[in-house]
Protein backbone atom coordinates (compact mmCIF):
# COMPACT_ATOMS: atom_id res chain seq x y z
CA UNK A 1 0.00 0.00 0.00
CA UNK A 2 0.97 3.62 -0.31
CA UNK A 3 3.33 4.83 2.46
CA UNK A 4 1.10 7.83 3.25
CA UNK A 5 -1.89 5.54 3.69
CA UNK A 6 0.13 3.24 5.95
CA UNK A 7 1.37 6.21 8.01
CA UNK A 8 -2.18 7.49 8.53
CA UNK A 9 -3.52 4.05 9.44
CA UNK A 10 -0.64 3.30 11.81
CA UNK A 11 -0.94 6.68 13.57
CA UNK A 12 -4.62 5.90 14.15
CA UNK A 13 -3.67 2.51 15.60
CA UNK A 14 -1.22 4.21 17.99
CA UNK A 15 -3.85 6.78 19.05
CA UNK A 16 -6.43 4.03 19.54
CA UNK A 17 -4.05 2.10 21.79
CA UNK A 18 -2.91 5.24 23.61
CA UNK A 19 -6.49 6.05 24.65
CA UNK A 20 -6.83 2.64 26.31
CA UNK A 21 -3.66 2.56 28.44
CA UNK A 22 -2.01 4.65 31.14
CA UNK A 23 1.73 4.02 30.78
CA UNK A 24 4.28 3.73 27.98
CA UNK A 25 5.05 0.03 28.69
CA UNK A 26 1.31 -0.74 28.51
CA UNK A 27 1.12 1.09 25.18
CA UNK A 28 4.09 -0.85 23.81
CA UNK A 29 2.52 -4.13 25.00
CA UNK A 30 -0.76 -3.22 23.30
CA UNK A 31 1.06 -2.42 20.03
CA UNK A 32 2.94 -5.71 20.31
CA UNK A 33 -0.35 -7.61 20.80
CA UNK A 34 -1.80 -6.00 17.68
CA UNK A 35 1.38 -6.86 15.78
CA UNK A 36 1.02 -10.48 16.88
CA UNK A 37 -2.40 -10.64 15.24
CA UNK A 38 -0.86 -9.42 11.99
CA UNK A 39 2.07 -11.85 12.26
CA UNK A 40 -0.22 -14.84 12.84
CA UNK A 41 -2.04 -14.14 9.58
CA UNK A 42 1.09 -13.36 7.56
CA UNK A 43 2.98 -16.52 8.45
CA UNK A 44 0.86 -18.97 6.46
CA UNK A 45 0.46 -16.59 3.53
CA UNK A 46 4.23 -16.15 3.20
CA UNK A 47 5.09 -19.82 3.50
CA UNK A 48 2.41 -20.68 0.95
CA UNK A 49 3.33 -17.95 -1.53
CA UNK A 50 7.10 -17.81 -1.18
CA UNK A 51 8.09 -21.30 -0.10
CA UNK A 52 5.41 -23.66 -1.44
CA UNK A 53 4.54 -24.85 2.09
CA UNK A 54 8.20 -25.58 2.93
CA UNK A 55 8.95 -24.52 6.50
CA UNK A 56 12.34 -23.89 8.07
CA UNK A 57 13.67 -26.33 10.68
CA UNK A 58 16.68 -24.37 11.98
CA UNK A 59 16.47 -21.07 13.81
CA UNK A 60 19.24 -19.38 11.81
CA UNK A 61 17.53 -20.18 8.50
CA UNK A 62 14.26 -18.84 9.93
CA UNK A 63 16.00 -15.61 10.97
CA UNK A 64 17.46 -15.24 7.48
CA UNK A 65 13.97 -15.77 6.04
CA UNK A 66 12.64 -13.00 8.33
CA UNK A 67 15.54 -10.64 7.49
CA UNK A 68 15.07 -11.19 3.76
CA UNK A 69 11.80 -12.44 2.29
CA UNK A 70 9.57 -11.52 5.22
CA UNK A 71 11.03 -8.01 5.63
CA UNK A 72 10.84 -7.39 1.89
CA UNK A 73 7.17 -8.38 1.88
CA UNK A 74 6.34 -6.01 4.75
CA UNK A 75 8.64 -3.06 4.09
CA UNK A 76 9.84 -3.39 0.48
CA UNK A 77 13.49 -4.11 1.36
CA UNK A 78 15.65 -6.47 3.42
CA UNK A 79 16.40 -5.62 7.05
CA UNK A 80 19.74 -3.85 7.43
CA UNK A 81 21.54 -6.35 9.71
CA UNK A 82 21.19 -9.63 11.55
CA UNK A 83 23.60 -10.16 14.44
CA UNK A 84 24.06 -12.73 17.19
CA UNK A 85 24.86 -11.63 20.73
CA UNK A 86 28.43 -12.45 21.75
CA UNK A 87 27.57 -13.66 25.23
CA UNK A 88 24.34 -15.58 24.55
CA UNK A 89 23.64 -18.19 21.85
CA UNK A 90 19.88 -17.64 22.28
CA UNK A 91 19.90 -13.89 21.54
CA UNK A 92 19.88 -12.32 18.07
CA UNK A 93 19.36 -8.77 16.83
CA UNK A 94 17.67 -7.55 13.67
CA UNK A 95 18.78 -3.98 13.08
CA UNK A 96 16.79 -1.53 10.98
CA UNK A 97 18.44 1.89 10.61
CA UNK A 98 15.20 3.67 9.79
CA UNK A 99 12.11 1.76 10.90
CA UNK A 100 9.03 2.59 8.84
CA UNK A 101 6.72 2.47 11.86
CA UNK A 102 8.84 5.02 13.75
CA UNK A 103 9.39 7.25 10.73
CA UNK A 104 6.05 9.08 10.84
CA UNK A 105 5.40 9.06 14.60
CA UNK A 106 6.22 12.11 16.69
CA UNK A 107 6.57 11.08 20.31
CA UNK A 108 5.35 13.58 22.93
CA UNK A 109 7.81 14.56 25.67
CA UNK A 110 5.83 12.77 28.39
CA UNK A 111 6.16 9.51 26.42
CA UNK A 112 9.85 9.90 25.52
CA UNK A 113 10.73 6.20 25.80
CA UNK A 114 7.91 5.07 23.47
CA UNK A 115 9.08 2.84 20.65
CA UNK A 116 6.25 2.15 18.20
CA UNK A 117 8.38 -0.55 16.60
CA UNK A 118 6.91 -2.76 19.32
CA UNK A 119 4.23 -3.38 16.71
CA UNK A 120 6.83 -4.87 14.35
CA UNK A 121 8.37 -6.80 17.26
CA UNK A 122 4.95 -8.36 17.87
CA UNK A 123 4.74 -9.38 14.22
CA UNK A 124 8.21 -11.01 14.35
CA UNK A 125 7.37 -12.79 17.62
CA UNK A 126 4.12 -14.22 16.22
CA UNK A 127 5.89 -15.45 13.07
CA UNK A 128 8.63 -17.17 15.10
CA UNK A 129 6.20 -18.70 17.59
CA UNK A 130 3.86 -19.81 14.80
CA UNK A 131 6.76 -21.48 12.97
CA UNK A 132 7.63 -23.44 16.15
CA UNK A 133 10.58 -21.27 17.21
CA UNK A 134 9.37 -19.97 20.61
CA UNK A 135 10.93 -16.57 21.27
CA UNK A 136 10.35 -13.22 22.93
CA UNK A 137 10.96 -10.17 20.72
CA UNK A 138 11.38 -6.60 21.98
CA UNK A 139 12.16 -3.32 20.20
CA UNK A 140 14.93 -0.96 21.35
CA UNK A 141 16.55 2.23 20.11
CA UNK A 142 20.14 1.28 19.28
CA UNK A 143 21.81 1.89 15.90
CA UNK A 144 18.34 2.89 14.69
CA UNK A 145 15.77 0.34 15.79
CA UNK A 146 16.99 -3.00 17.08
CA UNK A 147 14.71 -5.98 17.52
CA UNK A 148 16.09 -8.24 20.24
CA UNK A 149 15.07 -11.86 19.69
CA UNK A 150 15.57 -14.21 22.63
CA UNK A 151 14.84 -17.82 21.71
CA UNK A 152 13.57 -20.39 24.16
CA UNK A 153 16.21 -22.90 25.28
CA UNK A 154 14.29 -25.67 23.49
CA UNK A 155 15.00 -24.07 20.10
CA UNK A 156 18.77 -24.18 20.60
CA UNK A 157 18.59 -27.75 21.95
CA UNK A 158 16.53 -28.86 18.93
CA UNK A 159 19.04 -27.29 16.50
CA UNK A 160 21.93 -29.08 18.24
CA UNK A 161 19.99 -32.34 18.00
CA UNK A 162 19.38 -31.77 14.28
CA UNK A 163 23.09 -31.09 13.77
CA UNK A 164 23.95 -34.29 15.66
CA UNK A 165 26.05 -32.48 18.28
Amino acid sequence: INVATFALLFSEIVQYCQNRVYTVPELQNKLSELGQHVGNHLLDVLFLRERGFKRETKHLQMLLFIKGTFWKTLFGKDADKLEQANEDARTYYIIEKESLVNKFISVPKDKGSLNCASFTAGIIEAVLNGANFPAKVTAHYHKGTTFMIKFDESVIARDKLLDGK
